[in-house]
């Protein structure tokens, strides 16, 4: 584990403690540690805030290589190849996309990586999502120990999106959002693989 997995499990532990020592303070009557203990929860969590907000804005974005694992624990995706497919949509002027990704177990029993989710990003910062039901194996299937897989999500972009870039997320609202220079944390710009497109 990484020391900012260690660091945002500490002061969790630490605010967590705080309040339930903040509710012990207020059913003893004691109102005046009540509020220091309050204080203290404040600070930390508030130190810690500032610290992630100030990592995210100054931390440059991560750009990686096609064939370049980005590992999430025992999970590893490598983006291998990006290819067009034509006619896919018809009488439209968007093209598809199609990106090959190789999916790695590197522990010894079966895992999945449940909430990753792929989109790809271009130039403008305008965001393409998959289009459903196209990618063959998903990102989030359940492998074998020491066994890989290879997904291939399409996506549908516009004809004029260039600069592409595939993004790998956990998505909002989990604890990844709070752990300092995670590529999912709050503000941060996220690790792109350039597609070459």
């Amino acid at each position: 584990m990484k020391i900012a997995v260690w660091l945002f499990f500490a002061v969790a532990g630490w605010c967590a403690i705080g309040l339930l020592g903040t509710v012990v303070s207020l059913a003893r009557n004691r109102r005046a540690e009540a509020v220091k203990n309050v204080a203290w929860v404040t600070t930390v969590a508030g130190v810690y805030l500032v610290v992630l907000l100030a990592v995210s804005a100054f931390q440059k974005q991560r750009v990686v290589a096609i064939e370049q694992n980005q590992c999430f624990g025992s999970m590893c995706f490598r983006v291998i190849g990006v290819d067009e497919v034509p006619g896919l949509v018809s009488g439209a002027t968007d093209r598809v996309v199609r990106v090959r990704i190789a999916i790695a177990n590197r522990g010894r029993s079966a895992a999945e990586e449940p909430a990753i989710r792929a989109y790809l990003l271009d130039s403008r910062g305008r965001r393409w999502v998959t289009l459903p039901g196209l990618t063959g194996n998903r990102l989030t299937s359940r492998i074998a120990g020491e066994s890989e897989i290879v997904s291939q999500p399409m996506f549908r972009v516009g004809s004029d999106a260039t600069g592409l870039g595939l993004v790998l997320t956990h998505g909002s609202w989990q604890s990844r959002n709070l752990i300092i220079g995670d590529s999912d944390s709050v503000a941060h710009k996220p690790t792109i693989v350039a597609l070459g497109r």
